[in-house]
């Protein structure tokens, strides 16, 4: 190979850890039809977004000046995120300070949500995926996944497989941190596959492999399976302990953790099974079976060797860092989540302040004492996708306005009123749907925490019992795959750089028709079976 050759030659791990949000034309190769279209797409929401907004705000709505104007910014907002007009990052803070210039809410009460624990959990969940990238721990985690039997000789066997264990471990632990865990070896298997690729001349010399497809569904997989598999346990997603506790308020009736399960399990498993069929679909990898894969694999593992010391650092900070956001749900299944002591650790190991602590770690933990060298240096934690951090901030303030100006009440409940909702299956349609569009904009929590106190008084209302509308709201909360903001699971692998925004809202929008479907469907049937909400 030629000294110009080498120099076009794209280097895999470098392309990788430089991953981020919003990428310009220029820091992209793309065919001249896909540059028209991206040219095209950002120009018209440059234009588009303004008068959106304007449009909005002069319409005679009859509703609160502050909800109608949150509104009419909110979908500005939203047209430059999927447009891409500007820097993601900067739609959502060009939108925040709209908000407070238009008199929506005081700079403070805005700006306060930013400092939310899920924004320092990705800080520190980014800092140490940095950690796993830069030693090469994410690639050891990689070529074990790839090395399981039957799983590394097809690109839909390592999806599949990867997807059940996030499922799995999601029930368990949080959505986000289940995420952040896995992130990293996301990140090393579309490593191996890329260069698996680029060894095989199936791929330009100077490809992007942050944009190759099979790339797009293995990080669509780790979010969306860590939503799905957050449903199958009361404690795997907060909406769900919201939802059951503001059911058990309503109606008296109590879920069980075993009951909850029970009922959860068979809609997970079919969620999971069409997710795995929609992702293969939509993102087509560029090859179905890794030829070579094994001696691939085994070549690879053999040349790491042994864990060097900056790996065993990562690992003993990765370690305790997991262990600690597992400790509050085995509290949970030991003396249940009602209880005191359950309580008193789960405030204090808070998600973010461990995840934060476990990237601190990584700065005191020596690789050479004489030298006073550390696993990492502050310019790897620099490098961390700062962007993403900045646009999910944004979502959780939008999300909290949402909220505060009693927009999302009135859009629920002036949609209610028109549509003349008056028995269980049309309520039911309504609360899933609503659950899904308010979760699209804002976190999945804040979805439940808004939706699930509208549905029940509309049903109660009704005369229909409002156990099974509430429960659907629950399920339908942890949904929203279409943007970034709508969960930080989503902001998360947008983060790695691998999913174009385009893609994340195609395979969002189809998933959240299935699983809509889903729900509606099969949680009555199961509610019913059990013995539930009668």
């Amino acid at each position: 190979m030629t000294a110009g050759e080498q120099a076009k030659r794209t280097d895999v791990d470098k392309a990788l850890m430089g991953g981020a949000t919003y990428r310009s034309l220029g820091e992209q190769r793309l065919s001249p039809g896909e540059e028209r279209f991206e040219k095209g797409r950002r120009t018209v929401g440059l234009f588009l977004a303004p008068v959106v907004a304007i449009a909005f705000l002069a319409l005679p709505l009859g509703i609160p000046p502050q909800q109608q104007t949150l509104a009419g910014v909110l979908l500005g907002v939203i047209v430059l995120w999927v447009s891409e007009a500007v820097p993601i990052p900067i739609g959502g803070l060009l939108g925040v300070a709209v908000v407070v210039f238009m008199g929506v809410a005081p700079a403070d009460d805005v700006l306060g949500p930013f400092g939310s624990s899920t924004v320092f959990t990705f800080i520190g969940a980014f800092i140490l995926a940095q950690a796993m990238l830069k030693h090469g721990l994410a690639r050891r985690f990689a070529f074990r996944i790839l090395a399981l039997p039957r799983v590394g000789q097809s690109t839909t066997g390592v999806i599949v497989a990867f997807g059940g264990i996030t499922c799995l471990l999601s029930a368990f632990v949080s959505n986000t941190a289940t995420v952040a865990m896995l992130l990293p070896t996301a990140i090393g298997i579309l490593g191996v596959v890329a260069k698996l690729l680029q060894v095989q001349g199936k791929v330009p010399e100077d490809f992007d492999p942050l944009r190759l497809k099979v790339g797009a569904a293995v990080m669509l997989m780790l979010a969306y399976a860590a939503s799905v598999g957050g449903l199958l346990t009361p404690v795997g997603s907060p909406p769900n302990l919201i939802g059951r506790g503001l059911i058990e308020e309503a109606t008296g009736e109590r879920i069980s953790f075993g009951q909850w399960m029970v009922m959860a399990a068979p809609i997970c498993l079919l969620m999971f099974v069409v997710l795995a069929f929609v992702l293969i679909k939509l993102n087509k990898p560029e090859i179905k079976h890794i030829e070579g894969v094994t001696e691939y694999v085994d070549e690879q593992r053999a040349e790491m060797g042994k864990l060097s010391r900056a790996e065993k650092n990562t690992l003993i900070a990765f370690g305790i860092t997991v262990s600690l956001w597992i400790f509050p749900g085995i509290i949970a299944l030991i003396f249940g989540n009602d209880s005191d002591i359950y309580t008193a650790v789960s405030d204090r190991l808070d998600e973010g302040t461990v995840a934060v602590f476990g990237a601190a770690l990584l700065f005191l933990l020596p690789t050479d004492w004489e030298n006073r060298e550390f696993t990492l240096r502050w310019k790897d934690a620099a490098q961390i996708d700062w962007g993403t951090i900045v646009l999910f901030g944004t979502g959780i303030i939008f999300g909290s306005l949402l909220a505060d100006t009693g927009l999302a009440e009135t859009i629920g409940t002036s949609v209610a009123d028109s549509l003349g909702l008056s028995s269980v299956l049309p309520i039911t349609i309504f609360a899933v749907l609503l659950a899904i569009v308010v979760s699209e904009t804002t976190s999945n929590t804040a979805s439940a925490a808004v939706v699930v106190p509208i549905i029940i008084p509309v049903a109660v209302a009704a005369g229909v019992n409002p156990f099974v509308p509430a429960l659907a709201a629950t399920f339908a909360a942890s949904f929203g795959f279409m943007l970034p903001v709508s969960t930080p699971q989503n902001a998360i692998v947008y983060g790695s750089g691998a999913v174009p925004i385009t893609t994340m809202i195609r395979s969002g929008i189809t998933f959240d028709i299935a699983g809509a479907i889903l729900i509606i469907v099969f949680l009555p049937l199961l509610v019913a079976m059990l013995g539930l909400g009668s």
